[in-house]
């Protein structure tokens, strides 16, 4: 091997373990987690960056409804309102925090502490027997920096599988068991 080659692959290496590196071990265990015979964080990697759909509001919660590309451009292209189903590959994310007043303006209510993470993955053949969706609650602990997988002790409680969600979305079977309209920008 020659001292280019040598140079090149040691570069690499120290890129690569910079890279590694650059992961907080947050990041690394969230990514690590799956429900059980269902979706793995890991397969939304990203979503933090994806773009909005629109915002809910319960009594306890404030949330953000993101979708991947695929989503997006099935509802830029009429969804739902043009009836066909959402093409497999989309994937939304819901991110839930606690509420609290603006420091500033306080009738405004804005995103306290980090609730949870819900998904939602759209693969026809994969989750067939839940309408073609797969679903997934990650809760987060504040005080200790990590996600856990969903369960009965969530709030809504939560199954052990992808089907979760499905109960709850049935009531917009309709819609392709998607609740969240895209608003105008």
């Amino acid at each position: 091997m020659n001292r280019t080659s040598m140079v090149t692959i040691g570069t690499m290496t120290i890129w690569l373990s910079a890279l590694g590196f650059s992961m907080s071990a947050e990041d690394k265990d969230k990514y690590a987690l799956k429900v059980p015979g269902g979706l793995a964080f890991d397969e939304f990697r990203g979503y933090e960056k994806w773009q909005t759909i629109s915002l809910s509001r319960t009594d306890r919660v404030v949330a953000v409804i993101v979708g991947n590309q695929t989503m997006i451009d099935a509802y830029e292209a009429g969804f739902p309102a043009n009836g066909k189903p959402v093409p497999d590959g989309a994937k939304m994310a819901k991110v839930h925090w606690t509420q609290k007043p603006n420091e500033f303006f306080k009738t405004a209510t804005v995103p306290g502490t980090l609730v949870n993470v819900d998904f939602m993955a759209k693969d026809s053949t994969r989750f067939a027997d839940s309408g073609g969706w797969g679903y997934a609650v990650f809760d987060y602990d504040a005080a200790s920096g990590a996600f856990r997988p969903g369960d009965k002790t969530s709030v809504p409680p939560q199954g052990n599988d992808a089907k979760c969600g499905l109960a709850c979305h049935t009531a917009a079977k309709a819609r392709d068991y998607v609740f969240t309209d895209y608003q105008k920008r």
